[in-house]
């Protein structure tokens, strides 16, 4: 079994945690995983993006070819977007569906709408409000990686969740916990 992985956003938004908390999952599974990331300007809304490659078999490439990502797990709508390419026709788009307008010419949210709501197999919510309503409005990125855990198949949601608790556990129970209520309401929503 494999899961072809491109996650993608804007920096800041944590991303990489999320990378971070699907390799812990996978090493402790004893799942092969290869990992590529491109940064940008990530401290200050450029482009972050990471191919994640998981697999039972051996994994010769760290990149996901276009037209092979099984799922794309974006931050926001217009990066979800910029990764539709690397979609597998029978792949799953997971998304923020609020903006993150950082450039001028940003394009129509709702002709973003429009566009994920066209796709064959798409999820997406307000992932900053899920957040503040599990009481940590700077969550989001737990929230979508507990909307994106049902379609990882390869790694179970349990699996995922106590993950996010090893990756948080040096910052303490508390925040730990917000973590996971946060990852839980994801859950929650995208099998709503």
């Amino acid at each position: 079994m494999k899961k072809d992985i491109i996650l993608c956003g804007v920096g800041g938004q944590g991303i990489l945690s999320i990378a971070t908390i699907i390799g812990q999952a996978a090493t402790e599974a004893g799942i092969n995983l290869k990992q590529a990331e491109v940064h940008g300007m990530s401290q200050r809304g450029g482009d972050v993006q990471s191919n994640l490659r998981l697999s039972t078999e051996t994994i010769w490439s760290d990149l996901i070819p276009q037209g092979g990502a099984d799922l794309v797990i974006s931050m926001e709508p217009m990066e979800a977007l910029r990764y539709l390419p690397y979609l597998a026709k029978d792949g799953t788009v997971v998304t923020g569906s609020k903006a993150f307008i950082n450039i001028p010419n940003y394009p129509d949210e709702a002709a973003l709408m429009e566009e994920i709501d066209s796709l064959p197999s798409s999820v997406k919510f307000d992932i900053d409000a899920i957040a503040k309503d599990a009481g940590n409005a700077r969550g989001a990125n737990m929230v979508l990686l507990g909307m994106a855990a049902p379609f990882l198949e390869i790694l179970s949601v349990e699996q995922l969740r106590k993950a996010v608790a090893v990756v948080f556990a040096r910052k303490g129970e508390s925040v730990v916990e917000a973590n996971l209520k946060a990852f839980d309401k994801g859950v929650e929503a995208s099998r709503s």
